[in-house]
């Protein structure tokens, strides 16, 4: 396995969710201030859109072209990334069973997919 390849991927697919959070969420998050979101989600479109696009390439040769391991670190990256950016910005507690059980099996996922 190549793992500044790897490494890469997982940054792009951090890099992604994180945009596409604050794509569909930043319309939540400070209701008071004077800001166009949906401008900021159109803006956001071609950054995203080019993470995905990379991190599926680069991913789908670290995981010898097997595109179901490539979407389940994808799944795995964006389940790690919601529950701490909706716990900051919109105060939803991280820390409820349902939440902790399912991150903890997306981390799962994501070891299964990088170690076996």
């Amino acid at each position: 396995m190549m793992w500044s390849q790897l490494f890469f991927t997982v940054f792009l697919f951090a890099l992604l969710h994180i945009m596409v959070w604050f794509s569909a969420n930043l319309q939540l998050v400070g209701a008071d201030i004077n800001y166009h979101p949906l401008t900021i989600a159109i803006l956001l479109s071609i950054p995203i859109t080019l993470c995905a696009f990379y991190a599926t390439r680069v991913g789908y040769a670290v995981f010898s072209e097997s595109l179901w391991s490539v979407r389940f670190l994808a799944f795995g990256v964006s389940y790690l990334i919601f529950p701490v950016l909706t716990w900051h910005f919109l105060g939803e507690s991280f820390f409820t069973f349902k939440t902790i059980v399912c991150t903890l099996l997306s981390i799962i996922i994501v070891c299964i997919q990088v170690f076996l």
